[in-house]
């Protein structure tokens, strides 16, 4: 199980990228348009730069729903490969079936 405290501080990140992220688009949409003035995109870029570093979507990483586990994080299922083992053994996956030999 992963700490608390990191998972926690990757629900804050969560929430500050859920926040800013429209604001991001526009900025960057004006940063990146070459028919505006230079002004005006490098005042959206120092706009983009003064928002939180935590709001951006790059420093998100996956962790397991159940664990908390960052490594081996199946995507589609959101839970990491020990979990879906665990799930899978208990048959609390539909069709999922442990393999023994």
């Amino acid at each position: 199980m992963a700490k608390k405290s990191m998972i926690e501080r990757e629900k804050k990140r969560q929430k500050l990228v859920d926040l800013y992220a429209a604001k991001r688009v526009a900025l960057k949409q004006i940063a990146n348009d070459d028919t505006k003035p230079m002004e005006e995109r490098f005042k959206a870029r120092l706009k983009l730069a003064k928002l939180p570093r935590n709001s951006s979507a790059t420093r998100l990483h996956n962790r397991c729903q159940l664990t908390g586990r960052p490594h081996a994080y199946y995507r589609k299922l959101k839970i990491s490969r020990i979990a879906l083992r665990d799930l899978g053994s208990s048959g609390q996956i539909p069709g999922m079936v442990k393999s023994s030999w």
